[in-house]
This record gives C-alpha cells, structure tokens and sequence, in this order.
C-alpha cells in the first residue's frame, strides 16, 4: 500500500513550551489511523501542524510524496486535504446546502468576474455544483434539512454536515477532531459505521482524534498514542490496549 502522508521530525515550539516534538506519522492510502491521548497531549496541534494552520518549528510533512511543510491552510485543502474541528464551525447563518456547495466552488473553474456577473461557465457550473451537494447532502441523510440555516440544526446533524462539508472539498485525506464528541452511544455507534462508509465509498484515508476508545479500538487499523508532545506508541489496536505504558498513561489499570 502506498505511503499518502508521512513527517519527519515534526516539533512544534510557543515560547519555551514545546508543544509537539519528534512527531513521526506515516499513513497509508485507505488507511483509517487513530491519534489518542490525554486533553493538553499536542493532538490539536499535531493537526494544525498537518493542515498548515501552524508552521513547524523543525521537521517537515510530505503528502503524496511532495514536501508540503509551511503551505497555507487553503493550499493544502486544494492539494488534498480536509479536516473538521472538535469544536464545530460550521457557517451558522447559511444553510446546509450553501455550507456543502462553498466547499466545492474550491475546485470551481470559473473565474471571479464570471462568478460577479452570473456569465459564462458559472451558470453552468453553478448547476452541477447545486447537484452534488445535494447528492451529498442525501448521502449524510441531510437532505430533508438542507434549506435550514446549520446554527438551527441539532447537534448530531451539523457534525454530519461538517463532515460532508469537509468531504465537498475533494481529500484524500480526512483528519477528524473528536467527531464523537457530545454524542450518545447510539449516535457514536452510527459515526462509528458512517466512518467506514466513507473510507469505503470515498477511497481515503482517515486519521482521526478521539477520546472515545471503544470507537477507536472497533474502527481504527493502527494507532498512535501521544504523550506530551512524543509519540509514546504505536501499532495495532490490540497492541497499544496491552501496552503497560499506555495502559499506565491513558487507559487506565485494569481490575
């Protein structure tokens, strides 16, 4: 299996806090990797760096094989890759149609004033736009609600929304930041699934932060597990549920 994103001495400095150090990750295409660790452990940061929100201190990020360290936010989305947040942004006075078709006008190749005037390829393109969000939309079971501003939307369908959003732009690569977060065991169980769905029908991969170990352990292939700012370990599910210093660190003793 191909190598889609790998780091290589990844660290991450704010003052004389070192928030990431040493952070070594490779993920494989269609891979689904877990990122597990306590609140304040450098997960988050760990996806700024990813996403270009912050610019490394040391090391570097390649992404299908190209040196992607220090590109803007929007460069990276556009090469590839899309996350969502643990605290959900979604654009709260727009509707959930509007939120998913702002998404795919990223690869829209009509020109500005042609978007300003209503002429030429916008007309047209603003019509299969218009279709694939809606076809999205009906995917995430969003499409009942897509004339709905997303601030009114109850929790569990603007994470969804987020989700398709983040999908609009086209990734090989989907980070997920807690997306069980505030959720009931039905509704983790149905993310759960809705997570494989979209390993399977978009042909990505995922790497995805949750406190949640039960989703984790049941969906995640292998998993890295940071302590202070240093992976502390990594390997299969049930390699990292039996290791004595993540068990120590994370999971708690057994008994």
């Amino acid at each position: 299996m191909a190598t889609l994103l790998e780091t290589t001495d990844l660290s991450k400095s704010f003052g004389g806090i070192k928030a990431v150090q040493n952070f070594l990750i490779h993920i494989d295409e269609g891979e689904i990797i877990g990122l597990i660790g306590p609140n304040g452990a450098g997960k988050t940061t760990a996806f700024n760096l990813l996403t270009g929100v912050y610019t490394p201190t040391t090391g570097k990020i390649l992404f299908g094989g190209k040196d992607i360290t220090g590109r803007k936010p929007y460069q990276i989305t556009a090469l590839g890759i899309a996350r969502t947040f643990q605290n959900i942004r979604l654009f709260g006075e727009l509707t959930a149609l509007e939120n998913v078709k702002i998404a795919f006008t990223l690869h829209a190749s009509y020109s500005f004033p042609e978007a300003i005037l209503r002429l030429g390829r916008y007309g047209r393109e603003e019509q299969v736009i218009d279709e694939k969000a809606r076809e999205l939309l009906r995917a995430f079971k969003l499409e009942d609600i897509a004339s709905e501003q997303a601030k009114n939307l109850p929790y569990g369908q603007q994470r969804r929304l987020e989700i398709a959003r983040a999908l609009a732009t086209r990734p090989r690569l989907l980070l997920l930041d807690e997306p069980a977060a505030g959720m009931n065991p039905q509704e983790t169980q149905e993310l759960t699934d809705m997570i494989r769905w979209i390993r399977d029908t978009y042909h990505l991969s995922i790497l995805l932060i949750e406190h949640d170990m039960a989703l984790v352990m049941q969906i995640c292939e292998r998993i890295y597990v940071l302590d202070y700012g240093k992976i502390l370990a990594e390997g299969l599910p049930e390699e990292i549920k039996n290791n004595p210093a993540v068990i120590k660190a994370y999971l708690g003793t057994e008994g």
